[in-house]
């Protein structure tokens, strides 16, 4: 096996967003970056942040960049969310086919968040990225506190302009 995939740290990134009012309420996304360094300790990350106007799809890739684009350095990266939207993007090729297309469906019609679709795939370059999908509102720990800190974030009093509503 190749040296540079060994020594890549193992993160476990847990992402959700919401949107109220959706489409074109505000919105926020909350995410957790887990790590454990060599010596078994666990290392935990949380970051959210609302948005003025935006949508749900929005939110769910905001949370996934957000959490590629803090680590600093090349990992292995398995993606908890329960957005469908996201995990169905890689693991049902989605995004290869769109690519080709020129960001087109197959229906023809415009792929919508390709500002953020693009962001993504920059975001994971350097990253083994790998996506799995968590029912949410399920009991799940990371999920629900990922949702609880989305929900937080975007009724929030410092929120950010999301370009598309710009």
């Amino acid at each position: 096996m190749d040296q540079k995939i060994y020594d890549k740290a193992q993160v476990i990134l847990y992402s959700d967003g919401a949107a109220k009012h959706n489409p074109d309420g505000p919105g926020g996304y909350g995410t957790i970056l887990e790590y454990v360094d060599k010596k078994g300790c666990l290392h935990t990350k949380e970051m959210s942040a609302g948005f003025k106007r935006t949508t749900n799809n929005r939110m769910e890739l905001m949370g996934v960049i957000a959490g590629l684009e803090a680590l600093q350095r090349p990992c292995s990266i398995t993606v908890y969310t329960d957005s469908q939207y996201v995990v169905n993007a890689f693991r049902q090729h989605w995004i290869d086919s769109w690519r080709k297309k020129g960001w087109r469906k197959s229906d023809k019609t415009s792929v919508k968040n390709v500002d953020l679709w693009e962001r993504l795939l920059a975001a994971m370059e350097m990253h083994d990225v790998q996506y799995e999908w968590v029912k949410g509102h399920a009991g799940h720990p990371q999920n629900e506190r990922c949702d609880e800190m989305a929900s937080v974030a975007a009724e929030g009093d410092h929120l950010l302009t999301d370009p598309l509503f710009s």
